[in-house]
């Protein structure tokens, strides 16, 4: 059983009018959203539809098959787009459109519509006393309650922390967060072990319903005890640093995707559809289709189109010496293209099977002066390191991170064979 503190609670008073469970209001300018002050009990009950948003579908789409007329739909979505961009709904999300009409037979008016974006946020409209429609963002009520769970790694850190039952998207942090030093596929040995202290987030009827940042990170390679800490500087940034105030981050990571094995490593092999001996430079991942692929460092797309064998191409360039090329892809991810810029770990593109390729796998290459190199001998320099003020901020906070992990209940479990 995993242990668990509460530790947190964000509070907010619900808005007047609207659906109960949204709290705190993070958008200002819709200062009245709430039902017409002169409402009552109406003899004609609204029509409500619950849709979910499919893949390929938009905003407009979606009321319109709701039964709103498209002018009606352009004036909602034109509100909506003060708080939330609408061409940012995804597959998944749950949409409500409520229609109900001002007298018997007349006809029916879009009166409500609700975004369900995430856990912590819903996107709500209400047709206003004017007829008009205002729009707010508004934040759920949520607690956080501090979880630690580990193991020991018989095959694999995925299949080990799923023995633990550490939720899938958090190993999937944990694995990121260790992408800068950690080759998954050749540093991780049986008996190896892991630590991973995390928030999961409970609404208010106290169902848990996401997770939340992991707050202690810990390996153990061959002996060697690896461990990290969450930390906000005072200029607001988030990153992970060791005992000493190091930060984890650095320039390039070696994996630029969650979850992959390696299945091609840097150097000569027999090509598998060619059938001779040839230099392989770079490193090929194997992946789902589909599987995103993220940018390993800060840097400007230089391309990003087909590239003859490499099939959906895109290269990165970092600064005057190092340069990511990302191969094979299925496509790219919206607003990619040249000249882009793009933050570390941003999403760039998917893994596919395009170019000369025999099945969905990711071609990663690490560029130094315009030649591949392997990204074992990469050697970069770490990200920040704290002192003075800093250090001593970081070094109060990550003792009451210790302090709050030590009092959790049962928190030492192992994950047994996998």
């Amino acid at each position: 059983m995993l242990g668990v503190i509460a530790i947190t609670i964000i509070a907010g008073a619900l808005w007047a009018g609207l659906p109960s469970g949204p709290a705190k209001a993070t958008e200002t300018t819709a200062a009245a959203i709430a039902a017409p002050a002169n409402s009552e009990p109406s003899p004609n009950p609204p029509v409500i539809r619950n849709l979910v948003v499919a893949r390929g579908d938009t905003l407009m789409a979606l009321m319109v098959k709701a039964g709103v007329p498209r002018g009606e739909a352009y004036a909602a979505i034109t509100a909506v787009s003060k708080v939330y961009e609408p061409r940012d709904i995804k597959p998944g999300l749950r949409v409500t459109v409520t229609r109900r009409a001002n007298e018997p037979g007349d006809p029916l008016l879009l009166w409500g519509l609700d975004i369900d974006v995430d856990v912590r946020q819903r996107v709500a409209l209400r047709r206003d006393d004017a007829g008009g429609f205002r729009a707010v963002s508004l934040e759920r009520a949520l607690t956080a309650r501090v979880v630690q769970a580990g193991g020991v790694i018989k095959s694999s850190l995925y299949l080990a922390g799923r023995r633990a039952e550490v939720p899938a998207a958090v190993l999937a942090k944990l694995i990121r967060i260790f992408s800068f030093d950690v080759d998954f596929q050749r540093d991780v040995q049986p008996d190896d072990s892991f630590e991973v202290t995390y928030e999961r987030l409970h609404d208010e009827a106290g169902a848990a319903v996401a997770e939340g940042a992991i707050l202690i990170a810990e390996m153990v390679l061959s002996g060697k005890r690896m461990r990290l800490y969450r930390h906000v500087t005072e200029d607001g940034e988030t990153d992970y640093y060791d005992a000493r105030g190091r930060s984890v981050r650095k320039a390039l990571v070696v994996t630029p995707i969650d979850g992959a094995r390696i299945s091609s490593g840097f150097g000569r092999r027999r090509h598998p559809i060619l059938g001779y001996t040839k230099m392989h430079r770079g490193t090929d991942f194997a992946a789902p289709r589909g599987t995103p692929v993220y940018g390993a460092g800060r840097g400007v797309i230089e391309r990003a189109g087909r590239n003859g064998a490499f099939g959906h191409y895109i290269r990165i360039r970092h600064n005057g010496t190092y340069k990511t090329a990302y191969a094979h892809l299925k496509g790219y991810a919206r607003g990619v293209k040249r000249g882009k810029r793009v933050k570390q770990g941003q999403v760039i593109g998917y893994v596919g099977s395009s170019g000369r390729s025999t099945g969905p796998h990711l071609h990663y290459e690490i560029l130094r002066n315009g030649k591949q190199i392997n990204p074992k001998r990469l050697n970069l320099p770490s990200g920040r390191i704290l002192k003075g003020a800093d250090l001593a901020r970081f070094q109060a906070a990550r003792g009451a991170l210790e302090e709050r992990a030590a009092g959790l209940p049962g928190a030492q479990r192992t994950a047994g064979a996998d």
